[in-house]
């Protein structure tokens, strides 16, 4: 089983992609579906945001009026965040549910709008940017879904920039061309990297690494800060430090693009009884006559060395 985080601005076309995969046979997990549930009449959701928002948020049914609640949320930083303070713990507890549920050999597909502002990305093996400049998905929202254009803008405003998409993006999809090509870019995604990572977690192998040098990369540093987040999630506090070390954690330098991230546990009996949770989580236990014990990445396509040490040692 492998989770995948899909992501990007309103109007950037993740539909487009979710079908895609969902068609391939990937497990769909929808947060704007849940987070409609959540709030239906009769929730416990649904009273929180009346005494949050008041009643003037709900309509004539009784049912959440969703363009009145987005004039009083998304009016600024303060409101929004009591917004999400009663929504995303309502809305991680049904995800929580429905991925529990799912087979074991998914994949399982979290498409989350707003991964980014929920500091959500670590806790994927992969996740998937769908990209569309901002005055495009203006436009789209106001000439597709009838959306006023002000509300419009506020929405992507609100919303993470382009950059804080990039720096937690496994995987970029460019839709400035047709839907047809997004679907094309999303299938190739499936065959060539979701499902060979899929089978390379449930086996516990680890992908081949790369050996052939190349100059540096600034991109290596935004990929071992993205490592970094992803291991800490896995290993939590069975960690004292977790850093990107090695030649690609050196600017300027040549080296196999292969980020090197070194783990500080308490002792090797640590780093043995999380050796299954990194292999779940993407890192397979491999053979290493260094010291302590080495994961590897399962992911071909984002070539991962971890090593955890023992303190002192």
């Amino acid at each position: 089983m492998i989770r995948v985080g899909l992501t990007g601005g309103i109007g950037a076309g993740k539909s487009t992609v979710a079908t895609t995969f969902i068609d391939r046979g990937a497990y769909h997990v929808d947060a704007d579906r849940i987070a409609r549930e959540v709030v239906e009449p009769g929730t416990p959701g649904l009273d929180r945001l009346v005494d949050a928002f008041g009643s003037e948020i709900l309509g004539p049914d009784g049912a959440l009026d969703r363009p009145a609640l987005a004039a009083r949320a998304f009016v600024d930083d303060e409101s929004r965040a009591l917004l999400n303070s009663i929504t995303h713990p309502l809305i991680g507890a049904r995800t929580q549910e429905l991925t529990d549920a799912a087979p074991a050999d998914a994949i399982i597909l979290h498409d989350v709008p707003l991964l980014v502002e929920g500091h959500m990305a670590p806790f994927y093996h992969l996740v998937a940017v769908v990209h569309t400049d901002a005055d495009v998905r203006l436009r789209r929202l106001v000439d597709l879904r009838g959306m006023d254009a002000e509300d419009a803008r506020a929405r992507i405003t609100a919303q993470a920039t382009d950059e804080q998409r990039r720096e937690v993006a496994d995987i970029w999809l460019d839709n400035s061309g047709t839907p047809e090509e997004l679907a094309t870019q999303a299938r190739t995604v499936w065959e060539e990297r979701l499902i060979p990572l899929r089978d390379n977690v449930a086996a516990g192998v680890p992908a081949a690494l790369p050996t052939q040098v190349r100059d540096y990369d600034p991109d290596w540093a935004v990929l071992g800060r993205r490592v970094v987040a992803r291991v800490w999630a896995l290993l939590g506090a069975n960690a004292s430090a977790v850093e990107h070390v090695g030649p690609t954690s050196v600017v300027g330098g040549r080296a196999a693009p292969v980020i090197d991230v070194e783990a500080t546990v308490a002792d090797l009996g640590v780093a043995d009884s999380v050796a299954d949770s990194l292999t779940a989580g993407g890192f397979p236990r491999a053979e290493s006559s260094g010291p302590g014990r080495l994961h590897i990445s399962a992911d071909a396509d984002r070539p991962v060395r971890v090593r955890l040490r023992a303190v002192g040692v």
